[in-house]
């Protein structure tokens, strides 16, 4: 009979405290996340040294509170999962280094992961993932195109050169009077309003996947100071649709692009903007009609959470991709740079 594997896995990459039980890489039997999302909203965005302290202040308790709800004790765990990166750096080593003790102190495999590989793997803790498949990742930090031929192998076809999508909604979120974070409150005003303005669409050159969404945010910008340097009033609910329908374009057309040129027939979205539900709508459409098996995962796992590292991390288990006690953070880590 095989023995199940079950992590202890730790998420600190930027303003969630997060700890997760994963058994045999898909079955949540803890998942616990403390947000600071209050302490940063007054700010307009995270701010690196606040989201450490937050960090230190909940860490063990957050650990403790995943093993209880689990009802395990340590010797109950296969391994212990950091997100290794990429992320804040100071946010890093607090998960980390909690991560570390926690291993040494238990003499348990430390597993090193990286947080865009944690966000593919939220989808498997639905479904299993359907091999070749494309990976579409929409987060604060992070817009890119990824290609997989099985697990653990990354391809990147495709990725911002400029401001994510997420950190682009943030922007004109903050502009257009909304609080942070901006994702969610742009998309719910946008069903409020039209496509009046008919923002640009950001294709870059033929056949490229990458992104760039600096040049619409401007865009958006140059659009409301122009309106009030004339004294007209914009309905910021037509700005929402406007900016949401532009992206919304890019990201769902870019994607299907690589779909069918690298033809698969299996699609992930991940990351915090995957909560978007004009995003959701359109690719569900799209996909239906191209006959693509779309992964979504629930809004819960969208955003930053332990129980996706604890996923991604089932796997490099099997691979004894481990790490030793001078595991460091990487405030940047290239996905394809990563030998399993």
């Amino acid at each position: 009979m095989t023995q199940d594997t079950i992590i202890l896995s730790i998420e600190t990459s930027c303003d969630e405290t997060a700890c997760s039980i994963i058994k045999n890489g898909n079955k949540i039997l803890s998942n616990v996340v403390v947000s600071q999302i209050e302490s940063h909203k007054r700010f307009g965005g995270v701010v690196p040294e606040v989201a450490s302290r937050h960090h230190v202040e909940t860490i063990t308790l957050v650990i403790e509170q995943a093993l209880s709800e689990a009802e395990m004790t340590p010797s109950d765990l296969s391994a212990v999962a950091v997100t290794e990166g990429p992320g804040l750096i100071g946010a890093l080593l607090v998960g980390i280094n909690a991560a570390k003790a926690f291993s040494f102190a238990h003499d348990l495999p430390l597993i090193p992961v990286h947080h865009i590989a944690g966000h593919i793997y939220a989808n498997q803790l639905e479904e299993e993932l359907q091999f070749p498949l494309v990976a579409l990742i929409v987060s604060g930090g992070h817009t890119e195109l990824i290609y997989m031929k099985d697990h653990l192998s990354f391809e990147v076809i495709g990725e911002t050169r400029d401001d994510a999508v997420g950190e682009a909604y943030d922007k004109v979120a903050r502009v257009i009077g909304l609080p942070y974070p901006g994702g969610p409150h742009v998309d719910r005003l946008s069903t409020k309003g039209e496509d009046t303005f008919n923002f640009p669409r950001p294709y870059l050159e033929p056949k490229s996947y990458d992104f760039s969404f600096s040049g619409l945010k401007s865009a958006v910008i140059n659009t409301l100071h122009n309106y009030k340097q004339k004294g007209l009033e914009v309905k910021k609910e037509d700005v929402a649709r406007s900016f949401q329908e532009s992206v919304v374009d890019v990201l769902t057309k870019k994607t299907l692009n690589a779909v069918e040129q690298y033809e698969v027939k299996h699609l992930l979205v991940a990351g915090g903007v995957a909560a978007n539900k004009g995003l959701r709508q359109r690719l569900e459409s799209l996909c239906e009609e191209h006959e693509v098996k779309l992964s979504v995962p629930e809004l819960k796992f969208c955003t930053d959470n332990a129980a996706m590292i604890g996923a991604a991390a089932y796997h490099l288990y099997h691979k004894e991709h481990f790490a030793s006690l001078d595991l460091n953070g990487r405030s940047f880590i290239d996905i394809e740079s990563i030998v399993y």
